[in-house]
């Protein structure tokens, strides 16, 4: 089956594909209008050295980053999803979705805290809490080991928790994976119907062919009815009869030429005073004699001899 005879198909049964069309538009919509939008608000920080680890690099801590701390880092992060630390940030008004985790294609111990919700405002919020409460989980870290202060590793926000960001990805998934599937349904619907009732057509069309058969009028039959008949007198034109049976009339097929009889030349006696011989022999048949005779004895001669 082509595109063609898909849509001569669906042409054919729009009763069936417009309805179905209407209702997935509905179901995107719905989905639309149910699904609420979603906004994301993303901060940046990073964990720099200790004081102490600083000194051989004048106190640059940017200068002194260690494997170690990329170690920490993810320590870090790991806590911050425990249930623990969600039912703290819950208690400081943090209810919507949050994530911790190292950036991506980071060259340094940085990481991403961001938090996701329905609501720009609280999401702000609830992201700059996050970030400060990050910092708290590190320095509690270190002070249940007792580590001294010019040892301590810090943290540093490199990105402030930015605007809310509209998350459009999700919506837009599901609103064409619901128009996918409607479409899908439609079509399945449609084909459904057309094998239902072809059948159907194809019946009532052999019925109207063999209908129109039956009511042909004998003018449509040809030279062989006998529609020429005259009614009586006065009673205009004599309806036309339809013969019971009608006789097709097949030529036989030419058969092998007939083989030509040869028809012997009549003869010609000859001329005696012309002298002329004849062209072909001659033979003189016997005359019966008289009833009570002997017969007399047949001469036969031939003109050649004269």
């Amino acid at each position: 089956m082509d595109l063609a005879e898909i849509a001569r198909v669906m042409r054919r049964r729009w009763y069936v594909m417009l309805p179905g069309l209407l209702l997935t538009g509905v179901l995107a919509a719905a989905i639309i209008v149910v699904l609420p939008l979603k906004y994301q608000s993303q901060a940046t920080v990073e964990l720099l050295n200790s004081q102490k680890a600083t000194v051989p690099f004048d106190g640059n801590p940017f200068l002194s980053t260690q494997t170690s701390l990329t170690g920490m880092a993810d320590s870090l992060g790991r806590n911050l999803d425990s249930d623990a630390a969600k039912a703290d940030l819950a208690s400081r008004g943090v209810t919507d979705t949050y994530n911790a985790m190292i950036a991506d294609n980071a060259q340094a111990p940085l990481m991403w805290l961001s938090v996701t919700g329905t609501d720009q405002a609280k999401v702000l919020a609830e992201d700059t809490t996050l970030t400060a409460y990050a910092a708290e989980r590190l320095q509690q870290f270190q002070t249940q080991q007792n580590v001294p202060a010019d040892a301590v590793i810090r943290i540093v926000t490199i990105v402030a928790p930015q605007s809310p960001v509209a998350q459009t990805k999700t919506r837009i998934e599901y609103t064409v994976l619901a128009g996918l599937v409607g479409l899908a349904l439609s079509l399945a619907a449609t084909f459904f119907v057309e094998a239902r009732r072809r059948p159907r057509r194809e019946d009532e069309e052999a019925g109207a062919e063999e209908a129109d058969e039956a009511n042909t009028p004998d003018s449509a039959i040809g030279p062989g009815s006998n529609s020429s008949e005259a009614g009586p007198a006065g009673a205009g034109p004599a309806a036309p009869l339809r013969p019971e049976r009608e006789t097709a009339r097949i030529p036989a097929p030419p058969g092998p030429a007939a083989a030509a009889i040869p028809v012997p030349e009549p003869e010609t006696q000859p001329d005696p005073e012309a002298g002329l011989a004849p062209e072909s022999p001659t033979v003189q048949l016997a005359v019966l004699p008289p009833s009570g005779t002997a017969p007399a004895p047949v001469k036969q001669r031939s003109s050649w001899f004269g």
